[in-house]
């Protein structure tokens, strides 16, 4: 599967992150060129991944740069869900 970007709200702020779907059914989650986290879909809701699970040697994990033209995000539970709804989206395209 290719990669895709979805937008979603962050506060009152929009976010662009890249999704990289990979072929067991995890959604790694890019943020300025390093991994931020993962999703998986469990029935009808999305679990987040733990950083161990979505570590690779693709690329980094995500370090947040305080002071830079950032959104700085942290992954919850309604992010996830957020995220989810997003990608739910793209694949009913």
């Amino acid at each position: 599967m290719e990669p895709f970007n979805i937008r979603i709200m962050c506060g009152s702020e929009e976010v662009t992150l890249t999704i990289l779907p990979s072929d067991n059914g995890d959604f790694k989650i890019i943020y300025y060129g390093g991994i931020l986290g993962g999703v998986k879909k469990n029935g009808n809701n999305w679990d987040l991944l733990s950083p161990d699970q979505v570590a690779g040697e693709d690329l980094p994990l995500y370090e947040p740069r305080h002071g830079e033209d950032r959104i700085e995000i942290v992954l919850t539970d309604l992010i996830a869900d957020r995220i989810g709804d997003e990608i739910d989206l793209h694949f009913q395209d």
